[in-house]
């Protein structure tokens, strides 16, 4: 079975996150966006715990799926062309704040369980260990990573840790504040046990192919998603069984069965570049070593971002591929942002969101109208302004502002130039569906 999976994000107990995120709304999103497994997130959270066993059903070995009264509440919320199978993984991401050799370490993990007994299990070694996981939906741990993968291991070995958003400076193993320049170093004896690793929106898997400790393992792609339209804005194709174990069996094999991966364009990320985000200063990384990694502005120290690290950590030249589990991976800007330059209206406005669902309507999920609509059929649905920009976004013919100290970054598909054409044209913005 080929279908995507996006395997990171938080439910509404975590901070800063959507009220929306809950399991009969992320069910709905899912099948909206195309996504065919989610995690779960946040299991370690006493009520989200709770909220997950009483919604959720065994599906395939390992998974699971909204048990049926639940889903008449969104039968008629799911346009009827998206809906499809979905299923969930119990997933939880933590966050170890600790010292090692007298640095703080702050780094945030991946845990994935096959069942509610594992998790149940791996939660009360937590509390036993004096953590508090119900102040927050991602726990704060004091305690080291590498015991919190010992801890996990000792409950069940077919549970997986996974590093998150690798590269990510405040928060992340290879992150430019975390002190580690390996993963061994983190994560010593245990590292075998370290199958697959996450990209993170600021990074895509050429930055990782050039770090030769990480030849071997599994690159995934997941949104860390904390409001249902940002699920799938990063995920993973799979063609394999749909079953929890199956997708355990890749990331140890790191073998085709992952076809590809769905990646944020890095630029857009939040920390792809260096920076000082009071000062609105984003540089190159050669800036910032000429500058001694001062902002120009005001003399204080810039935020390192994920390109620098990424080439500070290199061991291989750019453009090198490891000899094996070398994927394609598709760049993508999320629909909604699509539409929004196409109509020139801010993506959370009533109009783009209404022809966001007009268009899934007509064409299916979004993943589907990004990655594999006709582009005919795309402009006979919704106009020749909508299929050129996806026809440009999937030739990566746009324009990227990056991001950088916690700075999203932007993209612009159409330039001043491209759109005063297409007015002439009579493609204005009018003529969209």
């Amino acid at each position: 079975m080929r279908f995507i999976a996006d395997l990171h994000i938080h439910s509404h107990y975590s901070r800063a996150t959507s009220k929306e995120m809950n399991i009969v709304s992320l069910t709905r999103w899912s099948q909206i966006k195309g996504t065919h497994l989610v995690g779960t997130g946040d299991f370690t959270h006493p009520k989200w715990f709770e909220e997950l066993e009483e919604k959720l059903e065994p599906a395939e070995p390992g998974l699971f799926k909204l048990k049926k009264e639940y889903e008449k509440e969104i039968e008629a919320l799911v346009p009827e062309k998206c809906r499809t199978v979905m299923r969930f993984m119990l997933t939880v991401e933590v966050s170890n704040i600790y010292k090692k050799n007298d640095r703080v370490r702050k780094v945030h993990s991946l845990v994935y369980s096959p069942s509610f007994e594992y998790a149940a299990k791996f939660n009360k070694k937590l509390i036993d260990l004096g953590m508090n996981i119900a102040s927050d939906g991602r726990p704060i741990l004091g305690m080291h990573t590498k015991e919190v993968m010992q801890t996990m291991l000792d409950v069940s070995d077919e549970m997986l840790f996974v590093p998150a958003h690798i590269w990510t400076p405040h928060f992340a193993v290879f992150g430019s504040m975390s002190g580690y320049d390996s993963l061994e170093e983190c994560f010593e004896e245990l590292t075998p046990y370290i199958y697959a690793v996450e990209t993170g929106l600021s990074a895509d898997p050429p930055m990782l192919w050039r770090v030769g400790e990480l030849d071997g393992r599994t690159i995934i792609s997941n949104s860390d998603a904390h409001s249902p339209g940002k699920l799938g804005r990063e995920a993973n194709i799979f063609n394999c069984d749909l079953s929890y174990y199956e997708i355990a069996d890749v990331f140890k094999k790191n073998d085709d069965r992952l076809e590809a991966t769905i990646e944020f364009y890095p630029e857009e990320g939040k920390y792809h570049l260096d920076g000082h985000r009071d000062c609105q200063v984003a540089m190159e990384p050669e800036e910032t070593i000429r500058n001694d990694y001062l902002c120009p502005k005001c003399g204080k120290k810039v935020t390192v971002g994920v390109m620098h690290r990424a080439e500070k950590l290199a061991d291989h030249p750019v453009g090198r591929k490891p000899p094996k589990g070398v994927r394609p991976y598709h760049s993508i800007v999320p629909l909604p942002e699509i539409i929004s330059e196409v109509l020139q209206k801010g993506v959370a406005t009533k109009t783009v969101q209404t022809k966001y669902m007009e268009v899934l309507s007509k064409l299916g999920t979004e993943f589907t109208i990004l990655l594999e609509t006709p582009l005919k059929e795309i402009e006979a649905a919704a106009g020749s302004e909508l299929a050129l920009a996806i026809d440009k976004m999937r030739k990566g013919d746009i324009a990227l502002d990056a991001g950088y100290d916690g700075e999203f970054g932007t993209v612009h598909i159409f330039s001043d130039k491209e759109r005063a054409s297409l007015a002439e044209q009579g493609a204005s913005q009018v003529s969209l569906f």
